[in-house]
């Protein structure tokens, strides 16, 4: 199976969260985002290393990697491996002496440890292709380009949309407006109302 490296691309939050948060993975060599809610303090954890500050005293990510280090144990990546009712599961891959091992974790730990050890964050595809979202990259720069022209419309006027097509024009319009929140929750619905029509 050939996994997909992701990087941090945003870390976002709204006054309707309860206090969760999105954090959201792109891929390296791809076009989607795959938004994953997250704890007040994973975040927390998150952005303090990303930012380069330190905190007064380790946090429990620093305690973890320190951890790894005084056993002379290597992270060599996390991996994003299965997505189970919504709820996304991780592995901290590691290898002590030379042998590999895994740990079972939750992407948001994962992903702090990854970014205090500057281990790759891989997805597993069939995670990425249930819960990714792509962006329209290729569309915004098609319509950018001078030499693409608008053609004349000469379709008729659309039908009224289906209750699917509407959850799906919502969630292009929150990937465009970067409410990677809002496209996780629409993501849920649209995969629960297919599940439905099936």
């Amino acid at each position: 199976m050939d996994l997909i490296q992701v990087d941090i691309v945003g870390l976002s939050t709204s006054p309707s969260s309860g206090g969760a948060y999105a954090l959201v993975l792109g891929e390296v060599e791809g076009n989607r985002r795959l938004p994953i809610i997250i704890g007040a303090f994973e975040a927390q954890a998150i952005a303090l290393e990303l930012e380069k500050i330190q905190p007064p005293r380790p946090m429990t990510h620093d305690l973890l990697r320190d951890l790894f280090d005084s056993v002379s144990a290597d992270v060599t990546d996390i991996l994003i491996d299965e997505l189970r009712e919504g709820t996304f599961f991780a592995k901290i891959r590691y290898s002590v002496h030379g042998s590999p091992a895994q740990l079972d974790c939750r992407p948001s730990d994962a992903v702090a440890l990854a970014v205090r050890a500057g281990a790759p964050i891989l997805v597993a595809p069939a995670v990425l292709d249930e819960a990714g979202i792509p962006t329209d990259e290729e569309e915004a720069q098609a319509a950018v380009d001078p030499g693409n022209e608008p053609e004349a419309s000469t379709e008729e006027p659309a039908a009224p949309k289906s209750p699917l097509q509407q959850l799906e024009d919502d969630l292009e319009k929150a990937i465009a407006d970067e409410d990677y929140e809002l496209a996780a929750q629409l993501r849920d619905d649209i995969t629960r109302l297919k599940s439905e029509q099936n």
